[in-house]
Formats: C-alpha cells, structure tokens, sequence
C-alpha cells in the first residue's frame, strides 16, 4: 500500500530543509521517494518572516542568505553599548521567500521529491507505515500511504509547562532619507524600550545598508500585545529612540515565538515524527530556531539514506534546556532583571562565547563560568524551585 518512502507535512524552513536533504542520489546511500506536502494558499500558509543564526563558514542555503554581520552590538538601558567582533562566527539573516524560492528551484530538478498541495485533515499509524488523509485544492478527498511521515505544523497546542513565556514581535523593513545605519553591525538587543512589568522588551537592527534594516520591537512576556500596541512600539523604538527621522515602510513581519520548558514530543506514532518548532528546535531562552531544525534534519537524512530508524534527534542537549529552565522561571517570577542579566553578560563575555553558549556549542567549563556572571542567588533559588513546581497547561491568548 506505500505509495512513498517519506512524507512531509508543512513547507515552512523544517520541511523544505528535510525534503531538500533528501533530495537527489548520493553515492553509497538510498534514495528515498519523498512526497513534500504543502497547505494550499490562505491561513495554513504562514505569512513572510525572518529567520536568524550564527556560524562559522557557509552551510547549504547560503545563496537565500540576505546580508551578514561579523559585529554585534547591545545596548543596556542606560550607559555605553558593548559592541563585539564574533569572528570566525557570522551572524546570518535569511528571508523565508527567498529561501522558499531557493528549494523550490532545486526541489524541481530532483527526480525523488514530488510537491503535492493539499490540506492533511489526519495523520494515523497503520500497519508498516502511516496513512494522511488529504483534502485538495478541488475539495476531493484523497489518501497517501508512507513508511515514514515528518510533520513540521505548529502544534494546535502547547505542552504543560512549568513555565512559558512568549516571545513575540513586529517589525519594520524601513528605507531613510538620510544615511541613519552601520552596514556592518547588527543591533542583537537594544534595551532602551519602555519595559512591561511583567518581562522585558528590546529592539533589533538588522541594517542591509546605509539607508535600509529591519527595525524591530520584541517582548518576552505572557501575554501578546494588539496590532495597535506593536505599531506603537515600532513607531516609538524607530523614531523616538532610533531617532530615524523621515523614513518609509517597505514591509512588515510579525511573530509568536514559545519559550516553554514543556516537553515537545518528537515521536507521536511508530512512524510518525515531528520537526522543527513542533519537535522542540526552538532554543527555550532564546526563540532561535533556524539552527537547530538544521541539525534534526540534518540526522533524519542521513538515518533515511543509511536505511535506519529516523527518529529525529534533540536539537538541544538536556543541559541546555535545564539551564534555559532556570532562566524562563527567574525571568518569569520577576527574580532577575532581564535588561541588566543580558547586558551583562554581553559586557562581561566575549560574544563569540556567548552565541556558541546560547547555541549549546560550549563545554560545562565555559557554561559554569558564563553562569557566575549572572545573579547567582535568584538564578540557584529558581533553579531549587523548579522541582516541585507542577506543569501546568498554557492558558493565555
């Protein structure tokens, strides 16, 4: 009955990067049949966005890469701003049409990966493999049958959490009159907003020139703000902090991000899986995500082309996400100011350090030494808390 060896649900950045790890014949491998199945357009597609990460080197995707920043600057609420050179890392903008232009282009030259649009109504485990029930574009009803099914839609809810937070954010791609950017350094947290009481806020530059960035206004907070709210945030960190003077918007984005220490299940069926944000690639303390459904795909391919079991990987390890724990419950029960911690940190750390800790790439030496710069009492009293702190589902809009 298996009409494909792999089916993939969602063509967001998680299952375009598996569909095009599995496209084409590598010698020495098999050559999975890939069915890459795609919501019709309207609200199951989600709108244009920015993803964002840090490496050394070029990785698979770099011609959709926008720009790149070699120095990163933040800025605490008050005081001098601490810039830093992150070489041999760059800091990478990559816009999801032009990454979606790029694996298009190279999906339809593979002769193993076919496209199909449709609506997956469900997903079940049969004997050998797993059954999608589809809905086409004409509203027929159709079925297909794969041995193994990689689902990358956002989960229609969150997990039980201890404790989760939003990251959430709306931002400007604006043009100046007057040259009003540094090309070559890239506002990473700019904490000179107006902060909620209870979270923190920052803006974001990300310049592509003198004249043009993206200009953003972010929150880790419970609760999402009204279109209104974000526009005035924009508006206030643009003009009143920014100080852009005469400008234009060119283009919007908008985004929710979890940060959760709720378990996301990887595996919900003997052959079927999740990726991406649905299989925990989003960095809890951070909201990074681009990095790590890299490194989940990156294993499912090569478990499918060596003919193993492809369950995908944690793309953090357990004590990242321990720490990340501590950090959400000290950020969230108000114990630690989140403005003076980051700033900190970045103060006090090089910052090639600290985007190879926040990506899980130090050791336990390097992460100890990272963590006596933050404030140890509040940070060990959440960290003492948290076992008995019971999970609780996420209730807020």
């Amino acid at each position: 009955m298996r009409e494909t060896d792999v089916a993939v649900v969602g063509a967001g950045a998680a299952g375009l990067s598996l569909a095009h790890r599995l496209s084409g014949h590598l010698p020495g491998t098999r050559t999975p049949s890939v069915v890459l199945v795609d919501a019709p357009p309207g609200p199951l597609r989600p709108p244009s966005r920015t993803w964002c990460f840090w490496e050394g080197g070029r990785n698979r995707f770099e011609a959709a890469v926008t720009a790149t920043w070699r120095t990163l600057r933040v800025r605490p609420p008050t005081g001098a701003a601490v810039t830093g050179d992150i070489s041999p890392l760059r800091y990478k903008m990559i816009r999801s049409d032009d990454f979606e232009d790029l694996v298009a282009q190279d999906l339809a030259r593979s002769p193993n990966v076919r496209r199909l649009v449709a609506t997956v109504e469900t997903v079940e485990d049969i004997r050998g493999g797993a059954r999608i029930v589809l809905r086409t574009a004409d509203g027929r009803s159709r079925l297909l049958y794969a041995r193994w099914v990689f689902d990358s839609r956002p989960p229609g809810s969150l997990p039980a959490a201890r404790t989760t937070l939003l990251q959430h954010f709306h931002g400007w791609f604006v043009r100046t009159a007057r040259p009003a950017f540094d090309p070559g350094t890239a506002e990473l947290m700019d904490f000179r907003t107006p902060q909620p009481h209870d979270g923190l806020s920052f803006g974001y530059v990300l310049p592509t020139g003198r004249h043009e960035a993206l200009v953003e206004y972010t929150e880790f907070s419970p609760r999402v703000l009204t279109a209104h709210g974000y526009e005035a945030a924009v508006r206030h960190y643009a003009e009143d902090v920014l100080r852009l003077g005469d400008s234009e918007v060119i283009a919007t984005e908008t985004g929710v991000i979890p940060m959760t220490d709720g378990p996301m299940p990887r595996q919900v069926g003997q052959s079927v899986f999740r990726i991406g944000a649905a299989g925990g690639a989003t960095r809890p303390s951070t909201g990074y995500t681009f990095a790590g459904l890299q490194r989940q795909t990156r294993a499912v391919a090569a478990a499918l082309r060596r003919g193993q079991h492809p369950a995908p990987p944690p793309a953090h390890s357990a004590r990242s996400r321990a720490m990340d724990a501590v950090l959400l419950r000290a950020l969230a029960s108000g114990r630690v100011d989140g403005p003076a911690l980051f700033s900190r940190m970045f103060e006090r750390v090089p910052m090639n350090r600290v985007l190879r800790f926040l990506d899980g790439g130090t050791h336990l030496v390097e992460d100890l030494s990272i963590g006596f710069h933050t404030p140890i009492g509040p940070m060990l009293r959440s960290a003492l808390e948290l076992p008995g702190l019971p999970r609780r589902p996420f209730d807020h809009p």
